[in-house]
C-alpha cells in the first residue's frame, strides 16, 4: 500500500513537473520565474564613497550599517544612519550638505527607501534646506500613503515632521565650485538652450579634467543595499543629483526602478552615474527581474549595462568608439548575500560582511574611459 501511495505521488509530482514546464514564459519571455532562496549571510554594499566618507568619526557607510544589522537593527533603519554619515559630511560634494547645487546656486536633494519585508517605499526630489533627504524619504513611506513628494511640498512635509530647516546647504567649497561653473559659462552670453546646455556640461567637464571636482561626483550619489542572516533586504539611495543641473531637474535616484529597486523575495539594485540613461530603461527593476529568473547579481547587471548600450543611439552620448561617452554603475545584491559591482567603465564599491569593509573594483562592460 506504501509503495502503492508512493508510486502515485510520484507520478502526481511528475505531473505536476510536466505542467510547470509547459507554463507560458515569464513577462521577459526568459521561461518561468525562478525566485531566489531566501536567507543566507549579511552583507552591505554600496558605490564607492560609502567607504571613504566618515563625517569626522571612525567608520564609514558600509562598516555602520553592516554592524547595526549584525547587532539586529532593522536593516533599512542601518543603511540609512550608513547613508547618513555621507549626506552629513561636507567634502563629499556629492550628497547632502555640501553637495553641488544647482545652475542657480542652490542645493536640491533626491533619496529613495525601499523596504523588502514591508513591501514600502518612500522618497523626495527637489528637497532644499534638510542635510538628511533620506530620513525625509522614510518618513514618507512611514507616515503618508504615497511615495513620492517634491519641491516646496517635499519641504513642508519635513518641517511638518520635525526635520530642521536651513536656508542654504553650500558650503564654501560648494559655492565656489559653483561660481567658478558660472565663470566659464554665464548663461546670459548663450541664449539659446541648447547651446547653453553644452556649454555648461562642457564646462563642468573641464573642471573634473581639471581636477577641480571628482569625475564620479558630476553625477554624484551614494545607493547602498543591505541583506541580513535571515535573508531581509533592503536598500537606499540619496543625492544631489548632477551638477549646476537645471533648477527643478529630478534624476533616476529617487524613481523606482531606476534609482532604486529592491523585491525582499528576490534582491535589490541601485545606480549612480548618468541617471537619464538608467531612467528611460528602469535598469534596477530589469536587475532585479533578472534575479528573479535566477541571474547572478553580476549577470543581471550587465544585462542592464547591455541594455542601456543598446538603447543609446544619440551620436551626442557616443564617443569615438560608438559606446557611451558617459559613466553608469550597478550595484546588485541578490536574498542569498551574493552581491556584485558592474559598470560601464571600470569604477569602484564598496563591500562589507564577516571579513569587513573594503573597496572593490566592479566588472566593467568596456575597458578605459567614456571620452
Amino acid at each position: 500500500m506504501n509503495d502503492k501511495l508512493s508510486r502515485r505521488d510520484l507520478i502526481r509530482a511528475g505531473a505536476a513537473a510536466g505542467l510547470t514546464a509547459a507554463m507560458p514564459k515569464g513577462a521577459f519571455g526568459e521561461g518561468p520565474a525562478v525566485v531566489t532562496p531566501k536567507g543566507g549571510k549579511r552583507v552591505v554594499i554600496s558605490s564607492a564613497n560609502g567607504n571613504h566618507f566618515k563625517n569626522g568619526g571612525d567608520v564609514t557607510c558600509v562598516q555602520k550599517a553592516f554592524t547595526m544589522i549584525t547587532q539586529g537593527s532593522d536593516v533599512l533603519d542601518a543603511l540609512i544612519a550608513g547613508v547618513n554619515l555621507v549626506e552629513l559630511d561636507p567634502t563629499d560634494d556629492s550628497v547632502g550638505y555640501g553637495g553641488l547645487p544647482n545652475a542657480e546656486g542652490v542645493v536640491q536633494l533626491d533619496s529613495c527607501c525601499m523596504h523588502g519585508p514591508k513591501r514600502r517605499a518612500g522618497g523626495v526630489a527637489a528637497l532644499e534646506g534638510v542635510r538628511t533627504p533620506s530620513l525625509v524619504a522614510k518618513a514618507v513611506m512611514e507616515n503618508t500613503d504615497h511615495h513620492l513628494l517634491v519641491g516646496k511640498g517635499a519641504q513642508d512635509f519635513a518641517r511638518g515632521m520635525g526635520f530642521k530647516i536651513e536656508d542654504d546647504l553650500n558650503t564654501e567649497h560648494s559655492r565656489q565650485l559653483w561660481l567658478e561653473w558660472k565663470r566659464r559659462t554665464d548663461p546670459s552670453h548663450y541664449l539659446d538652450p541648447k547651446d547653453r546646455a553644452e556649454v555648461g556640461l562642457r564646462a563642468a567637464m573641464q573642471m573634473a579634467r581639471e581636477g577641480l571636482i571628482d569625475p564620479e561626483h558630476l553625477w554624484g550619489t551614494i545607493n547602498c543595499d543591505g541583506v541580513n542572516a535571515k535573508g531581509e533586504i533592503c536598500g537606499v539611495i540619496t543625492t544631489s543629483g548632477l551638477s549646476w543641473k537645471i533648477p527643478g531637474r529630478v534624476g533616476d535616484s529617487p524613481i523606482l526602478g531606476a534609482g532604486l529597486y529592491v523585491d525582499g523575495a528576490v534582491g535589490a539594485a541601485g545606480s549612480t552615474g548618468r541617471g537619464e540613461a538608467n531612467l528611460y530603461n528602469l535598469s534596477s527593476f530589469l536587475i532585479v527581474e533578472a534575479m528573479r529568473r535566477g541571474a547572478h547579481p553580476k549577470d543581471a547587471g550587465m544585462e542592464a549595462l547591455k541594455r542601456v548600450v543598446a538603447n543609446t543611439v544619440e551620436k551626442r552620448l557616443l564617443n569615438d568608439r560608438h559606446q557611451p561617452n558617459f559613466g553608469l554603475n550597478f550595484y546588485v545584491l541578490n536574498a542569498r548575500g551574493e552581491f556584485a559591482g558592474v559598470s560601464m567603465y571600470p569604477a569602484k564599491f564598496a563591500v562589507c560582511d564577516e571579513s569587513g569593509p573594503r573597496t572593490l573594483p566592479t566588472e566593467a562592460l568596456f575597458e578605459g574611459k567614456p571620452e
